[in-house]
């Protein structure tokens, strides 16, 4: 089960990836998760994205609260 604050980063890898500190303990534990990734940018900047798991487990998460 994740903690609410790992919660919370997977919603900011949604919706605010640049913004998000990636040396954050909550950003690991969803890498060790496989819930995000590293995507590589055509620029060449690598950013978080979710993984098809973790699109899934939000998408669960909020038909719970619709």
């Amino acid at each position: 089960m994740l903690s609410p604050h790992e919660f919370a980063t997977l919603m900011l890898v949604k919706d605010a990836p640049d913004q998000l500190d990636l040396t954050r303990e909550e950003f690991d534990v969803l890498l060790e998760h496989q819930l995000v990734a590293m995507e590589q940018l055509a620029s060449g900047i690598s950013r978080p994205c979710l993984t098809v798991d973790g699109k899934s487990l939000l998408r669960s998460i909020t038909r719970e609260y619709h």
